[in-house]
């Protein structure tokens, strides 16, 4: 991603500025990956066996461990040392729920965490195009953010994702590793979550996503039994599916153990009060807002957009 000034309505580009070191990228991403990512940050340099994880997080939402590592070179695998860092996962379950819990003082069970949505993100200033190839499957649980840094403090982060349809297990054999880990780690798709949705719904869904792809910035991410709506990464509305409507779920925002609330925790205005108000507490004792709607008609889109526009540009 390049960014220009504009001066005298010429775009001048901005200049690139290196990082220095591999840690820096650390640093800078660890002391924001609620911000950047979603995520909580859980410990920094968590060593199991012989492998040493640059960063362990922990996905609440999704109640799954996230894994994210730095580079600065493009001499390295991110396939091989991806997959291994799953299986690593996989294999010492315990160890990641007691580093969980040390570190944030909570009771996590094995049974609490979703496996499944187990993934692995690689950030770098830059990815080569075999690195790129390498992930370019529909069910790869990779992801590759591309950073750089600008002159003002400026920061710019790029998210590559793959456009192939292909399966990555079309071409592992079963008994290996990735074959392995992708019997128990899994991608969803759109497909997935509406599998067990009548048509006219599955219509109606099409007709509202095109409706908030319009929006800038923002994307779809399906998990195994809704699909989340984000913006910059940062989630905006779940969408869960019935044979005969769509449930959605408009984020307000968390409320922490001491009554403090969440940056821009949001009050919606609904004047023909479609939401009502739900609440509920994760493990770690936060307690999540949101405005819950049931949409089965064409009619009501417009004005679902309008409410989902309000937290959209809340953020």
């Amino acid at each position: 991603m390049d960014l220009y000034n504009i001066v005298n309505n010429n775009l001048v580009a901005m200049d690139s500025e290196s990082f220095k070191l591999e840690k820096d990228i650390q640093n800078l991403i660890e002391s924001n990956t609620d911000e950047v990512f979603g995520l909580q940050f859980v410990s920094s340099e968590f060593a199991l066996g012989d492998f040493r994880l640059d960063t362990l997080c922990f996905d609440e939402e999704n109640s799954s461990f996230v894994i994210i590592e730095y580079k600065r070179g493009s001499s390295y695998s991110v396939i091989d040392q991806g997959y291994s860092y799953l299986s690593l996962m996989l294999n010492n379950k315990s160890d990641f729920i007691l580093e969980y819990n040390e570190k944030r003082s909570v009771s996590l069970k094995r049974t609490d965490v979703n496996w499944q949505g187990s993934r692995i993100i690689f950030v770098s200033p830059s990815f080569n195009t075999y690195q790129k190839n390498s992930v370019n499957f529909k069910d790869v649980p990779f992801e590759l953010w591309e950073i750089r840094k600008f002159g003002g403090g400026l920061v710019a982060l790029d998210n590559h994702k793959p456009t192939s349809k292909e399966s990555i297990q079309n071409i592992s054999p079963t008994d290996s590793m990735i074959g392995t880990v992708s019997k128990e780690v899994k991608v969803y798709k759109d497909e997935d979550v509406l599998a067990k949705t009548g048509d006219t719904i599955i219509e109606l869904w099409r007709e509202l996503k095109e409706k908030l792809f319009a929006l800038d910035n923002v994307d779809f991410v399906a998990q195994s039994s809704y699909i989340k709506f984000t913006k910059n990464n940062k989630g905006v509305c779940y969408f869960n599916f019935r044979k005969d409507k769509i449930k959605g779920e408009i984020i307000r925002g968390n409320v922490n153990a001491d009554g403090s609330k969440s940056k821009n925790f949001f009050v919606i205005d609904d004047p023909k009060n479609i939401c009502r108000e739900y609440n509920f507490t994760y493990k770690s004792g936060v307690e999540g807002h949101r405005y819950l709607f049931d949409i089965n008609e064409t009619s009501d889109l417009d004005y679902l957009e309008m409410l989902i526009r309000q937290k959209y540009k809340a953020l």
